[in-house]
């Protein structure tokens, strides 16, 4: 967060430095107030998009490729294969309209699978399904 920010400030001071040299060369003799308005309106506006992107999109944690979770723990629980599945999507913070299309299911099956997997593990909410599946070994 810090490094985003004092970017922003740094790209921020890079522009005043260009739009300050432009305006001594360029714009005060040849071009129209307007004109002028629109460029700085133009480029703020790009740098607020950027900065929005870079603060808003974080990647997911990377799950470690060689866990396997424990059989019995599973057979155990009766969770199913989609199930686990789901499970592990729910865990990489993604919604279930993303789950759904990862996994090519309906919305209302990614819930039905949501809600059994909140009731064998004894969790009310997705946090709590993954901190007890952590607990068991389901997720690495």
């Amino acid at each position: 967060m810090r490094r985003s920010v004092i970017l922003y400030a740094l790209a921020m001071a890079a522009l005043v430095f260009v739009l300050k040299y432009a305006e001594y060369r360029l714009f005060v003799r040849d071009m129209a107030v307007e004109l002028y308005a629109g460029l700085i309106a133009l480029l703020f506006t790009g740098l607020g998009l950027w900065a929005g992107w870079k603060l808003t999109h974080r990647p997911l944690p990377a799950t470690d490729p060689a866990f396997r979770p424990d059989p019995a723990s599973l057979e155990a629980l009766g969770i199913s294969k989609r199930e686990h599945e789901v499970l592990a999507l729910i865990a990489q913070g993604l919604s279930n309209r993303e789950i759904a299309d990862r996994l090519f299911l309906s919305p209302h099956t990614v819930k039905t699978h949501s809600s059994n997997l909140f009731a064998k593990l004894g969790a009310r909410r997705r946090t709590e399904a993954i901190k007890r599946a952590k607990e068991l070994g389901i997720l690495g």
